[in-house]
């Protein structure tokens, strides 16, 4: 097994940067100057995007940034010691210790386990004590080695830890809850989950307490006894994914929060648990059945309801895009093989009823092909609304209103409601659905509310709503919508075009942006030859989402000297992530610079929207970028207005970086690696 660390991946007492970016991207450098990672940027980003879902530091001066990335080529360790900390979001303050852990994207166990294990041992004062005491670097490698060869104890080994002791006399409450379980969890699972998991077993050990945890990490998972878990008075749920396996823990008290607050709030977590335990009303994991919809205010607790049905519509959203993708594309490739016509009438009906692959229709094998992808296709966008609908139940009452949800849905499409009665379709039934879980039933029923009496009585109120009162007057605004969409031309198309391409280039894969993207998809499937209103929305789109990583990559090859060696290896990559239509390949040019970057995009998604909305531009694909030209109607025009949008988006990032007073650009050659 290669060693983890060496001399030559540790920094002692340098200034290292302002910032958590400066340090991990130092770090990232020291990482592939040691023939450990194939490039610095790509560790870098996989890193920083790490670090920006949850804050790295953790109590003691201490940060542990890390993540697995395709770059690294072996497991690695680097370390700094700063003399100048930096604030990694810890709530004691800036850090001193910085560990850098990079894994490959596919680390083996033995490897996983000992970067785990080290994350462990940052919790040891002693342990962080020393390290602050090195003297050189070939100490530190030296105190690290130590750690991580030394045996854990029982109680703390990687799957599971517990802790055990005599009832106490202070700390709870006399005749209260002595057993508690938990589990841990982060995205990468390779630090946080373990630390957070030492952290409350130490806490819960200095009241008294009995608490054993699952610590669901990168190096494997060994599932709590379930004796221990039915004898446990309360759970705490400590990560930042969802918990593999909860329906193990129904009916117990729980505490829900994010992994860190297991590192920074240890006892507080465990003395919540302690009191939950001790009340009848505390919240308590979900039966994954009749009670599971009220046991989820638990998790939403603190959100307001904005944040709830943004939640649920981009959920809805989400599910609902691989219908449109697979449908959209498949029309596209109909059109292509078979002609506009195919979806006029009955002729696609027509011809798949007549004909087969030994009786084409007129010897046309390619008119057969196209009828049959355009029908596949059709089909399939036939689910978008129901689909729409039914996962935004979901995401607000869980399995119990995907029923209600589709069915509120297919009544929308039934009645011409469209997507927007979808929407209410599926917000109605959810919440129905949530309100109905609420009731408080019979033992001997509980086990029929989920799968009969929660989607029968949800899908008779919410659809009969929806017959009754809501679809008629849904639909004559879905009609109204439509025939403004597809009268519009001239000053009114262009100027929904800017609009779009504003949002589009605002957030880049923020909250605005994918309120227009959400819009345009929720209408690709009120599209046709006849209305192409929805697929121009598409199109512009589509295209002023990827004028800002092409901007930026062309701005990095107009005037080099304006960049950072790393936003220029940003920039090759951009190339290809605008082409795809990924907008977030612009992130790290806006995170460095946003005041400069954000309005230049701002300004060439305007123009890429305004013109192909000028220009007819349409897509039957909700994704793909300049890769999917077939579902592109108008493509030479397509391509003219995103170079149009990209010029003028590069011009003016370049000239606001020349000539607008800017912070100086921090670059890995001003902080240099040495080996």
């Amino acid at each position: 097994m290669t060693q983890l660390i060496t001399a030559d991946l540790v920094e002692l007492d340098q200034n290292l940067g302002n910032s958590p970016e400066d340090v991990i991207r130092h770090l990232a450098g020291r990482v592939a100057a040691n023939g450990r990672a194939s490039e610095v940027e790509g560790l870098f980003t996989d890193a920083f995007a790490r670090e920006q879902k949850t804050a790295t530091g953790v109590p003691g001066g201490i940060a542990i940034p890390h993540c697995r990335s395709a770059a690294v080529t072996e497991p690695t360790l680097a370390m700094a010691r700063l003399s100048q900390p930096v604030d990694f979001g810890a709530k004691d303050g800036p850090a001193d210790l910085i560990f850098f852990i990079a894994a490959p994207a596919g680390a083996d166990q033995e490897h996983l386990k000992l970067l785990s294990k080290l994350a462990r041992s940052l919790i040891k004062k002693d342990f962080t004590g020393a390290l602050r005491a090195a003297s050189s670097r070939e100490e530190i490698v030296e105190l690290v080695d130590n750690a991580l060869a030394d045996k854990p104890a029982a109680a703390t080994a990687p799957e599971t830890a517990a802790a055990t002791a005599a009832p106490a006399t202070g700390g709870a409450a006399a005749g209260g809850p002595k057993r508690l379980v938990a589990v841990t969890a982060c995205p990468t699972g390779i630090a946080h989950t373990y630390m957070a998991a030492d952290s409350l077993v130490a806490a819960a050990k200095e009241v008294g307490v009995d608490l054993q945890v699952e610590t669901q990490g990168s190096s494997g998972a060994k599932p709590l006894d379930p004796a221990v878990i039915a004898a446990a008075d309360a759970v705490i749920f400590a990560v930042d994914v969802d918990v593999r396996g909860k329906e193990r823990f129904a009916g117990k008290p729980v505490i829900n929060a994010p992994v860190k607050r297991g590192i920074d709030e240890p006892a507080k977590m465990v003395q919540e648990a302690l009191d939950a335990a001790n009340n009848p009303h505390a919240h308590r994991v979900p039966h994954f059945g009749a009670e599971e919809q009220a046991e989820q205010e638990a998790a939403e607790k603190g959100e307001h309801i904005g944040q709830k049905l943004k939640k649920a519509l981009l959920t809805g959203v989400s599910y609902m895009i691989p219908f449109v993708a697979g449908g959209g594309l498949l029309i596209a490739l109909g059109f292509l093989l078979a002609g506009f016509d195919i979806a006029l009438g009955t002729k696609a009906n027509d011809i798949l009823a007549n004909n087969s692959l030994v009786n084409l229709p007129d010897g046309n094998l390619a008119l057969y092909l196209g009828t049959v992808f355009f029908k596949i296709g059709a089909l399939s966008m036939g689910f978008l609304v129901p689909a729409l609908a039914g996962y935004i139940a979901y995401a607000i009452a869980d399995r119990p209103g995907i029923a209600p949800g589709f069915v509120a849905g297919a009544v929308s499409g039934f009645m011409g409601a469209g997507f927007l009665g979808g929407i209410v379709g599926g917000l109605l039934a959810g919440y129905i659905a949530h309100l109905i879980g609420t009731w408080s039933v019979p033992r001997w029923l509980r086990g029929l509310m989920p799968v009969v009496i929660i989607p029968l009585l949800a899908s008779i109120i919410a659809s009969g709503a929806m017959f009754l009162f809501l679809g008629g007057p849904i639909a004559a605004i879905t009609v109204g919508l439509n025939t403004w969409l597809s009268g519009m031309s001239g000053a009114s198309a262009i100027v929904l075009g800017i609009i779009l391409g504003l949002m589009m280039c605002f957030d880049l894969g923020g909250p605005v942006n994918k309120v227009a993207y959400a819009f345009a998809v929720a209408g690709l499937g009120a599209g046709s030859a006849t209305n192409q209103a929805p697929w121009q929305i598409m199109a512009t789109v589509m295209a002023a989402g990827m004028v800002p990583p092409l901007a930026m990559a062309l701005a990095t090859v107009l005037d080099k000297k304006l960049f950072s060696l790393a936003e220029r290896e940003n920039g090759k990559a951009a190339w290809l992530l605008g082409a795809s239509f990924i907008s977030e390949g612009a992130i790290p040019f806006a995170a460095a610079d946003p005041l400069r970057v954000i309005p230049a995009s701002m300004v060439g998604g305007a123009v890429t929207g305004a013109l192909t909305m000028a220009f007819g531009v349409t897509s039957q694909a909700p994704h793909g970028g300049i890769f999917v030209f077939f579902a592109i109607g108008n493509v030479m025009m397509f391509i003219v207005s995103i170079l149009a949008g990209t010029v003028v988006a590069a011009l003016i990032v370049v000239t606001l970086k020349r000539w607008a007073a800017r912070k100086a650009v921090d670059t890995v050659e001003s902080v240099p690696v040495t080996v």
